[in-house]
């Protein structure tokens, strides 16, 4: 029974590999037969304009993490943002947030001006267009808060896009 299974999967192998061999030999007839595709026959993504290259290019000038970490730390500095600096590195939205709220600075999440400020590691996500870190500030009396600040990805030039404060 053993030798016979054998011989059985020996034989199929066989006829497989025949099969394989003759599609391999016909396969560079048929692969000429088709133009070779490039990137530029690709469609492009949604929200893409244009060619694969027009999309790469815009990849390609987005933000990267280091940049946002660097930027949120001269932002935020060691106690907030200047008046110069939130007239011009931070959103529309922002700004209109903090009309809505003039007692209270939603840049810090506070009333008061901290005595230091840290930010954390940044993450990036690519296909939400967005970068954001945990900003910390440590107050006077000894407490800490922390709020998340948001960074579009493609902005030039670069600035806060929102602010989500903790609970």
């Amino acid at each position: 029974m053993l030798r016979r299974t054998t011989r059985t999967i020996r034989t199929t192998v066989a006829a497989v590999c025949a099969a394989g061999a003759l599609a391999l030999t016909a396969a560079p007839a048929q692969a000429t037969a088709s133009p070779p595709v490039t990137r530029a026959d690709v469609p492009a993504a949604a929200g893409t304009s244009g060619s694969f290259a027009a999309h790469t290019a815009a990849v390609a000038d987005r933000h990267t993490g280091p940049e946002i970490h660097r930027f949120l730390r001269w932002f935020y500095g060691q106690h907030g943002p200047d008046e110069q600096q939130r007239e011009h590195f931070v959103s529309d939205l922002l700004k209109r947030k903090q009309a809505e709220n003039p007692g209270y600075d939603v840049l810090l999440c506070a009333q008061n001006t901290p005595r230091r400020i840290d930010v954390g590691p940044v993450t990036v996500a690519q296909s939400a267009g967005v970068g954001w870190a945990t900003v910390t500030a440590h107050w006077s009396d000894g407490t800490t808060s922390a709020f998340t600040a948001y960074v579009a990805l493609d902005s030039h030039p670069i600035e806060l896009h929102d602010v989500v404060c903790g609970q």
